[in-house]
């Protein structure tokens, strides 16, 4: 091969500052281009990004070049600067500093893919991951 290939498929998940409900249904697809663009301008290929209004999931098939913190606090740090800044939101706009990352077989990446997108009918009884949503608070 002339230049790495990889197949490393991750499901991402970060909150915003304290749970707060800020990602409203205008600014929701705003951010996930932000989410987005950031990861096209490293090579890496969003496969889905989804969410709730307290928190967003991305799954992502990520390059050898970047690594995997870089990645998401350059997502993170632009999803909030465009809100802040470029949009000049009347509420201050955060997200959490922690994150969770799952690596995803090859093989399981469409049903995580339908799990991403699908956040608000997973939602609908309470959390799902009780660890997880308790690292995040």
């Amino acid at each position: 091969m002339r230049r790495p290939w990889t197949e490393v498929f991750l499901h991402v998940v970060w909150s915003t500052w304290r749970r707060e409900p800020f990602i409203t249904a205008e600014l929701q697809q705003r951010i996930y281009g932000a989410l987005a663009n950031q990861c096209a301008e490293v090579g890496a290929d969003v496969i889905a990004i989804g969410g709730m209004p307290d928190h967003v999931h991305v799954l992502v098939r990520i390059p050898s070049t970047i690594s995997i913190a870089e990645l998401v606090g350059r997502m993170k740090g632009a999803s909030s600067h465009l809100v802040t800044h470029a949009l000049r939101w009347p509420e201050p706009f955060k997200w959490q500093g922690g994150y969770g990352v799952f690596s995803v077989s090859k093989r399981h990446v469409p049903v995580v893919r339908d799990y991403v997108l699908n956040q608000e009918m997973h939602h609908r009884d309470g959390p799902l991951h009780q660890q997880l949503e308790r690292d995040q608070e």
